[in-house]
């Protein structure tokens, strides 16, 4: 397959690097990353390639900071198995010593408590990104077995796979990605988990659905647009964890998030990045 190999140089690494991984990984097609000491280059299938797309991205990622530069480069690459190049780069993650988080190609651990094998697509997917690790690390701490589990955004399904493993009832994991939707149905098997994949958005929470625990790592807009509906479907005293934004939006989302009835009890952060834990008032 051809790609095309966008070389980004950012004027600051941190936090823009992974905030441009989550949004070209994760609102677009662009399946691998490599880190340099300036920037990253992100790689996207040729046929994918859309030049709007990543101008829009920049101009979102630099709305953050009106002093962010951000300067690239874009090259046609030759004709090879790219995906095969970046798996001998790619390293499995440890997440605070209970859970291992790794490709298909890894050695497997007997000294943690969980593992989960994910076909690597995405660097943010295995827990590489911030939010995914924050999100698994709360995960841990959170009673699970025999409630009803929301993954929304699901991505590669990390998280419900986590939830499966701990025990939960009854897993559903909705994302509006079909590529997400598909790869997660893959690492469900791969993991030996049920899980009840959707596609899908907000709009598949019905009325007649209801959960214990909601996990959400999506982004600070979205959050704040379909939180009414996790609340709704939230059941009194149920449990909502959420990541995919800065420190600095925190406030925002915890002022949504009091008009709901939902009340903040744990905030966790990772290279600018957080995670928070709120309750729905019994």
């Amino acid at each position: 397959m051809k790609y095309v190999e966008v070389n980004i140089t950012l004027s600051q690494l941190t936090p823009y690097r992974d905030l441009l991984v989550y949004y070209l990984g994760n609102e677009g097609p662009y399946d691998s990353f490599e880190e340099t000491a300036h920037g990253l280059k992100a790689y996207v299938p040729a046929s994918d390639f859309d030049q709007e797309f990543l101008d829009r991205t920049f101009n979102e990622v630099k709305s953050v900071d009106d002093s962010l530069k951000i300067d690239f480069t874009v090259t046609d690459l030759p004709d090879k198995d790219y995906n095969e190049e970046w798996e001998r780069q790619h390293q499995p993650v440890l997440v605070d010593g209970f859970c291992w988080v790794r490709a298909p190609f890894h050695p497997h651990r007997d000294d943690v408590k969980y593992e989960i094998e994910i076909e690597p697509k995405m660097s943010f997917g295995t827990a590489h990104h911030a939010t995914t690790y924050l999100m698994l690390s709360l995960l841990e701490q959170q009673p699970v077995e025999g409630l009803r589990v929301l993954d929304m955004g699901s991505g590669t399904g990390v998280l419900a796979i986590l939830a499966a493993k701990k025990g939960a009832a009854y897993v559903e994991a909705i994302d509006v990605d079909e590529w997400a939707f598909r790869n997660a149905q893959e690492n469900f098997e791969r993991n030996g988990v049920q899980v009840n994949a959707l596609l899908g958005d907000a709009s598949s929470l019905t009325a007649d659905k209801h959960f214990d625990l909601i996990l959400a790592n999506i982004n600070r807009n979205i959050l704040l647009r379909d939180m009414p509906a996790y609340a709704a479907v939230l059941n009194p005293g149920g449990t909502l964890l959420l990541s995919g934004f800065y420190e600095h939006d925190v406030q925002a989302l915890q002022d949504k998030a009091e008009t709901l009835g939902l009340r903040l009890v744990q905030q966790k952060s990772r290279n600018d990045w957080t995670a928070l834990r709120m309750i729905k008032k019994a």
